[in-house]
């Protein structure tokens, strides 16, 4: 079912204009921020991701979405003291990137912008990768012409694919990082594996990867590797593409619109869904006890690992940006962090995930195998 709970209204700091682009705010709390990687780049806990503002009408959709939701989200989260937006240039063909330009133009402070790379689109809106130099300098300059720009913050590798071309992908960033288009560069999605590739080119300042109570895969082998080469991690999906919001039930799920890019996460599919479910009422539960919606505890328990540097949040306009507003501040104790953990322990859960598995692989032997962009 899904979770209400009463959360007091998260205050913003006044802004005052600064001089440089990204001066703190005052009022703004140093300890707060955090170091990306080997980047002189200082990041709030949390920042926004752009995914949602894409709209709606292309492949990996999250619904229709308002464009004035959208620069009202940017302002609102940089008034609360955000200091970073990720995007892609293929979010909405290019309609996340537009909507970016647009509040830039009257937002308070500028904040940093990532960008990733290397998947575009055909005129038909079929989407292909590429990490040839010709496509990733493409589209490095697009970007810049369209925030008015002379220097993206950070460029990301979106995804190793096609596995052939990592190499002069990277060569790529590197080279752009050398004539001052670019700050610094990073990598999402990639393995270990793959980054030892790259690391033999030039340095990895960041990897974003997947990361929340729902999906901790990178534990075992990434965050240590990142952690003893000194790469940043910026993990997106924290609150599983809206699942550990609370706000959504079994039913709302169902209802998703045919277009709405969830209905074919597995997560959001039996047996795994009803799983997960359970796990948000023990996140109702810490947050009742806060005053704090469960995406916020959901969001803390993410930065509550040492190798996180920092959590994208997905957000649609600025009523859900004043919700999740406290994760700039919010930290779970131990206790209530290793609760989490416990749950993920339970004989419950173990089962729910062992038959997941039987049956992902099951659905295998039955339809043939389309590798998705």
């Amino acid at each position: 079912m899904a979770c209400k709970i009463y959360v007091e209204p998260f205050e913003a700091v006044p802004v005052m204009q600064q001089e440089e682009e990204h001066d703190l705010k005052k009022g703004d709390d140093l300890s707060l921020l955090r170091n990306l990687g080997n980047s002189d780049l200082r990041l709030s806990p949390i920042g926004i991701g752009a995914w949602a503002l894409g709209g709606d009408g292309w492949h990996y959709s999250l619904g229709p979405q308002d464009d004035k939701d959208s620069i009202a989200l940017i302002h609102s989260a940089v008034d609360f003291g955000v200091n970073w937006i990720d995007t892609a240039g293929v979010y909405g063909y290019g309609r996340a990137g537009r909507t970016i330009a647009r509040a830039l133009k009257s937002v308070s402070k500028r904040p940093y912008i990532f960008m990733k790379v290397g998947v575009r689109w055909h005129e038909d809106g079929s989407l292909y990768n590429s990490l040839r130099a010709d496509s990733l300098i493409e589209e490095v300059e697009l970007a810049l012409r369209r925030w008015d720009i002379e220097t993206l913050d950070l460029c990301q590798i979106h995804w190793p694919q096609p596995e052939r071309e990592i190499e002069e992908g990277w060569e790529t960033l590197a080279r752009l990082r050398e004539q001052g288009k670019i700050r610094w560069i990073g990598v999402s999605n990639f393995s270990v594996a793959q980054m030892k590739r790259v690391q033999n080119i030039a340095p990895i300042t960041s990897l974003q990867p997947p990361y929340s109570a729902l999906a901790r895969n990178i534990e075992a082998q990434v965050l240590p590797f990142t952690q003893s080469n000194g790469i940043g991690v910026i993990s997106y999906s924290p609150m599983c593409s809206g699942l550990l919001t609370g706000t959504l039930t079994a039913e709302a799920v169902n209802e998703l619109p045919a277009e709405d890019a969830r209905r074919r996460l597995v997560q959001f599919r039996e047996p795994r869904l009803s799983r997960n479910l359970r796990l948000v009422e023990l996140l109702c539960e810490l947050g009742r006890s806060h005053n704090v919606s469960p995406g916020v505890i959901a969001v803390a328990w993410v930065l509550h690992n040492s190798a996180i540097t920092g959590a994208i949040v997905g957000c649609r306009n600025q009523r859900e940006m004043e919700e999740v507003a406290p994760a700039l501040e919010f930290r779970l104790s131990q206790s209530e962090y290793e609760a989490i953990r416990s749950f993920h322990k339970s004989m419950r859960w173990i089962l729910s995930s062992m038959r997941a598995r039987l049956l992902d692989a099951w659905e295998m032997t039955q339809i043939p195998f389309n590798r998705q962009l």
